[in-house]
């Protein structure tokens, strides 16, 4: 799925909440995601919320691993380990998450973040690193003829 096609699939599948993400790019590799940081994303002391951040990378898990396999709505989050490595900015935090696995019932996707004004992983601090494995449904069974 491409980035349009990802942006398409989130508003179908969350008609009354579209997710705050804005879905930048989706490659072989994985996918780029940026969470627009508002008061909803704020937690005391002008940071962005751990709880933001840990949706962030389950999200661009997700869409990493849908890119590859379609719109399989029912592929669920069986671990998430996160790493809070330093306080985030209030500006929009940026999330890759590229896949280390994909294999037929699990997929692994490493996912790093940070703040979007200050350039690309390797070239800014990250603020986040996660770790997510995802299992992918069995194919259903084609219906008889």
């Amino acid at each position: 799925m491409d980035e349009a096609a990802l942006r398409a699939f989130l508003t179908a599948s969350f008609p009354s909440t579209p997710p705050p993400y804005v879905v930048e790019e989706a490659a072989d590799w994985g996918v780029r995601l940026r969470l627009p940081v508002s008061a909803l994303t704020e937690r005391p002391g002008g940071t962005v919320s751990g709880p933001s951040l840990m949706a962030l990378a389950d999200s661009a898990a997700w869409l990493a691993v849908l890119a590859q396999i379609g719109p399989v709505a029912l592929s669920v989050t069986t671990s998430l380990h996160i790493d809070f490595l330093r306080k985030p900015a209030m500006a929009d935090v940026t999330a890759e998450g590229r896949l280390l696995k994909l294999g037929r019932s699990l997929a692994v996707i490493a996912v790093s973040m940070w703040n979007t004004g200050d350039g690309a992983p390797g070239e800014s601090p990250l603020v986040a690193q996660a770790q997510v494995t995802y299992f992918i449904p069995p194919a259903e069974a084609s219906p008889p003829r």
